[in-house]
Parts: C-alpha cells; structure tokens; sequence
C-alpha cells in the first residue's frame, strides 16, 4: 500500500533498469498509472495504462515530483529541456549516479528542490535501501514527501554530508552485485567438493536468506553471531578462521569498497567538468 501523502503526480525522464524497478514496485503497491508521465525519446512502453511522451510537455501537474532516471552522461542535453518541468516540481529526484548537487543545480540556476537518491536493486521487492541527500534548507515537508514515494521502496537513508554519498553507493548501491557474487562462490564451491549444482545453488540461496533475516532480527553484531555459533573446534570455527586468517575477507572487501567508491569520485569529476 502507498502511504497517503504519496505525491500525485511522478514525471519520470528517461525509465532505465532501476527507474522501471521503482516504477513497477510503486505500481504494483496501488499507484495509479494515470499518475505517472514518463519522457521517454523511444516512446517505447514502460506498462500498462502509464502515459509515454516523447517530447517534454510545457507543464505538469500540480504537485509533481520529477524523477530523473536517464544515463548520467545525458544531464548537460536534458537539462534546458526539462528545466521548465524541474521548476514547476515539488521537488526533483535525481537518480544519476556520480552527478552531484552543484551540477545538478547549475543545469536549473535558481532551483533548490534537487534531492540525489541512490537505490539498490532490492527496491523491486521493496527490500531496497535507499540514500539521499538535499540541501540543509531544503524543507521539511518536502522531505516528507520524498520519505512516502520511497516506503513502499524499502528504507530511507538521509546523508548529512554529500561526501558521503559515493561510499554509501559502493555498499549499499553496489552491495547486491557483490552478495549476489558471494552466494554464487559459496554455492561454486560446495559444487566443487561434490554437491549437485542445483542443490548447492538452493541451499546457498536459503543460508543467505535465513541469515540475513537472522542478523536483522538480532540485537547481536553479524560478527558475534557467527562467533556465537563458531564453537571452538568445531567445523564453523574452521572455517571462519580461514576466512578470518590475516584479515582475508575483510581486506578484500575493503578493497572492493574503495574500489567503487573511488570510481564513484572520478565519475563525479567528469561530471562537473562536462557541466
């Protein structure tokens, strides 16, 4: 269900894979099609009864909230387009990646009511958790509003620091991919030592399941409950300590997180010289 100060209106520019993913959980939770516009230059279809446009419209509906969910790179052309829209909106959601409020703003000058989101995947199911960060003036009812069009997403997460914003992206915006690779490797692994693949597929998938609920239901760190059930001598203790062994695991995670968090920051750099 959608909460009630859900905004009336969605004009979304551009519907790739994760404005779709938004889009259909919002549908699927009793948002009606006809509250939704969606520029889209293909005019290809988004679902069933959601008006597609081709070109920007010269005004919106009172209330909107703009979603900018095109690539990126697509800012600087889309902007003296859609700028007119921005203006009329609520407030504009920007989910492009590595573009930062300043750019943002400086393709609609005068224009307060950008807020940058960063969603996961899990949104489609609304078990996503999602950042966000606005200006410190941006209003509180207009936050509130931002909150109800993300619930029926997930989580909420405001950033107090916009610097902040490309390391929440490499866990949370990319930590799926890499949860996703953890479960493939353990289900690989048990193969390897003479599992049926479909069976070790499956049991992966459930382990991860029950213990990602276990771990979220608990009042105990992740990594006291894996101590808690890591008797000593025991199979488990064996194999954390080869996991815990000069920090394996935890380096190579942080690596992998500063990996895309760097990522992130030079994308941010290109994005500002190209506005």
């Amino acid at each position: 269900m959608l909460p009630g100060d859900f905004p009336r209106h969605l004009f979304m520019v551009g519907c790739g894979n994760m404005g779709g993913a938004m889009l259909s959980r919002w549908l699927s939770q009793g948002l009606d099609a006809d509250r939704v516009t969606v520029l889209r230059p293909s005019g290809a279809s988004v679902g069933p009864g959601v008006m597609v446009v081709t070109e920007a419209p010269t005004e919106l509906p009172a209330g909107s909230i703009v979603i900018l969910a095109m690539k990126p790179q697509q800012w600087s052309t889309v902007a003296p387009a859609v700028g007119p829209l921005v203006r009329q909106s609520v407030a504009t959601l920007s989910l492009l990646a590595g573009v930062p409020l300043a750019v943002l703003q400086d393709g609609v000058p005068g224009f307060g009511g950008f807020v940058r989101a960063m969603p996961n995947t899990p949104v489609a199911i609304g078990q996503g958790v999602t950042a966000l960060y606005a200006d410190s003036d941006f209003p509180a009812d207009q936050r509130s509003g931002i909150d109800a069009l993300i619930a029926p997403l997930g989580s909420a997460e405001w950033l107090a620091d916009e610097d902040q914003f490309n390391l929440f992206t490499a866990l949370g915006g990319c930590g799926p991919a890499y949860v996703f690779r953890f479960i493939d490797a353990l289900a690989r692994a048990a193969e390897s030592l003479g599992m049926d693949e479909t069976q070790a597929r499956r049991v992966a998938l459930a382990t991860v399941r029950g213990a990602s609920s276990l771990a979220a239901a608990s009042d105990e760190t992740p990594g006291a409950l894996a101590d808690r059930v890591a008797s000593p001598g025991g199979m488990t203790r064996e194999g954390l300590d080869v996991l815990d062994a000069d920090s394996a695991l935890a380096g190579l995670l942080t690596d992998t997180l500063r990996a895309a968090r760097d990522r992130g920051e030079e994308l941010a750099r290109l994005a500002a010289n190209a506005g």
